[in-house]
């Protein structure tokens, strides 16, 4: 059963605190919440964390025969999924909306988009390819939820990486995305990363990925607050300078973990 909508009292306050300037969590309007990356032991595993919401990322390969009509690209399947242990919103094995909207913004992001060299992805042409499986598990949402190989001939070996160093994806570049929160009475300031209440109460959401390059990659609008053109750049130019912060973060992490792993596999 779904909880019950935010009560009269919740939105007059959320909306009364808005118009006066102020988030109910101490925030800006265009403020995100800390942003906390956790690499696990094994290759492939990651756990987000913005605020309190948190999403569990796991990625495994498998060799497969490629599609007769790309024979030299890999594969790439995305899967989400949101458990009643993240919210009691969502329901176990009723896919909700959000569950879908989630998916769609991923495989947009990263298969439409081509942030993986899919080519890299081939062992041997027409025969061997890599299939790579996404699963995105939400483990809490607090809102604005979003091995190795050698080839001998036709003979191919895979390795563990323990015994070989690990070769990183090959990635044309990395993608952000960056969800903003608009309300129907036009007089509230738009929100970036809503919160919880935020989400529930917003008259429409706008997402947009993009790089730290300024390559705009992904605009996907939903909800019925219409946007003038002067309102879309507005954000986008704050999207921009996120995702500048934002890799600088992520790039400085993964450094740390690559750093890691060489050292153990030595």
């Amino acid at each position: 059963m779904r909880p019950p909508s935010p009560s009269i009292p919740e939105k007059e306050f959320l909306f009364s605190a808005l118009k006066q300037g102020l988030r109910l969590d101490g925030r800006e309007f265009f403020e995100t919440r800390p942003v906390t990356l956790t690499f696990g032991p094994e290759l492939g595993w990651v756990e987000c964390s913005l605020g309190k919401t948190r999403v569990l990322a796991q990625v495994d390969a498998k060799m497969i025969k490629p599609p007769p009509e790309r024979p030299f690209e890999g594969v790439i399947s995305i899967h989400s999924e949101i458990s009643p242990m993240a919210s009691s919103e969502f329901e176990l094995g009723r896919p909700s909306e959000e569950e879908v909207t989630i998916t769609r913004m991923l495989d947009k992001v990263i298969r439409r988009s081509d942030v993986v060299d899919k080519e890299s992805l081939c062992i041997l042409a027409g025969q061997r390819v890599w299939h790579l499986r996404l699963n995105v598990h939400c483990l809490s949402d607090s809102g604005n939820l979003l091995d190795y190989v050698e080839v001998i001939g036709e003979e191919v070996t895979v390795h563990h990486p323990t015994s070989r160093a690990p070769i990183p994806l090959s990635l044309h570049h990395n993608l952000y995305c960056f969800t903003f929160a608009f309300f129907s009475d036009t007089s509230i300031h738009p929100v970036l990363d809503p919160n919880h209440l935020e989400q529930r109460l917003n008259g429409g959401l706008i997402s947009i990925a993009l790089n730290a390059h300024h390559e705009l990659c992904v605009v996907q609008k939903s909800g019925g607050v219409p946007l003038e053109p002067a309102d879309v750049l507005r954000i986008v130019n704050v999207a921009v300078q996120k995702a500048k912060d934002l890799d600088v973060i992520v790039e400085s992490r993964l450094r740390e973990d690559w750093e890691g792993r060489k050292v153990e596999v030595r």
